[in-house]
């Protein structure tokens, strides 16, 4: 059975702290090409940040007004461990409409992030290994 642990972004995780401002966070979701960053605090999940939450508060905040992450981030993030079936991070996901999964270990560290991007690569491994087989079945027909 595939689990969460096995598709997830774990290496170069890139968070922010609650105290960083919103103007760090746009830059690194550009420089990172990434919509979801995880907020942390003593290497522990407290919030998620997303680019939509950038821009609806963009769209709030006077032009002077500076903000931080802990302003804006989602605080009630669902999270998966890194041996939840991927069946079950993907009905989540879909269900919810979640863009991402941020990854916790038992005791709250954060350990990863699955996103819709590692979905999509996993399926494309799958649809990949189908044409393969189906390839080989003609081959030996």
């Amino acid at each position: 059975m595939q689990t969460v642990g096995e598709l997830m972004t774990r290496s170069n995780l890139v968070t922010l702290t609650e105290t960083q401002n919103l103007a760090k966070a746009e830059e690194m979701l550009r420089l990172h090409r990434i919509r979801h960053l995880p907020v942390v605090r003593d290497g522990k999940l407290v919030g998620l940040v997303t680019h939509r939450d950038l821009l609806k508060a963009a769209a709030q905040r006077a032009p002077s007004q500076t903000l931080a992450a802990s302003d804006v981030m989602v605080r009630d993030v669902r999270t998966v461990r890194s041996d939840t079936p991927t069946r079950e991070a993907v009905k989540l996901m879909l269900d919810n409409k979640y863009g991402c999964l941020p990854v916790v270990g038992a005791d709250g560290a954060l350990v990863g992030i699955i996103t819709e991007a590692d979905m999509v690569r996993y399926a494309q491994h799958l649809i990949e290994d189908m044409d393969r087989r189906s390839l080989a079945a003609e081959y030996e027909a």
